[in-house]
């Protein structure tokens, strides 16, 4: 038998039956880009969820009655990659909440000031 197809056979052989093989996923970061966001809003249709990243603007933020938000990027994902990333996101600040304390958010929903120390335990 031939390499290729003893290798092949090999992997058969360790697939269960009736359960499909795990693809490999190549992450390719050559065109990456990063940016920074400290505001997100989201929309959504029947057809997709769309996500805005931006930074507040707003010098002053605890006089002000109004923010100027600079919008940087827009996402916009299918609903099935949506829940993918809302299931993603649960996992991360659940794990990041273990490390550093739990992370809460005030009626606005601003996150604390960033010189207060977060609760750990």
């Amino acid at each position: 038998m031939s390499d290729d197809k003893k290798n092949g056979a090999e992997e058969a052989a360790n697939v269960e039956l009736g359960q499909p093989a795990v693809p490999t996923v190549n992450w390719d970061d050559s065109q990456m880009s990063t940016s920074y966001a400290n505001v997100v809003n989201a929309a959504s249709t029947r057809e997709e969820v769309t996500l805005f990243f931006g930074t507040n603007q707003t010098w002053n933020p605890a006089g002000a009655t109004e923010f100027n938000v600079r919008l940087s990027d827009r996402i916009v994902l299918s609903p099935y990659a949506a829940k993918r990333l809302w299931t993603l996101m649960g996992a991360v600040l659940k794990e990041y909440e273990t490390r550093f304390g739990v992370l809460s958010l005030d009626r606005s929903g601003a996150a604390p000031d960033p010189g207060q120390k977060l609760k750990t335990g």
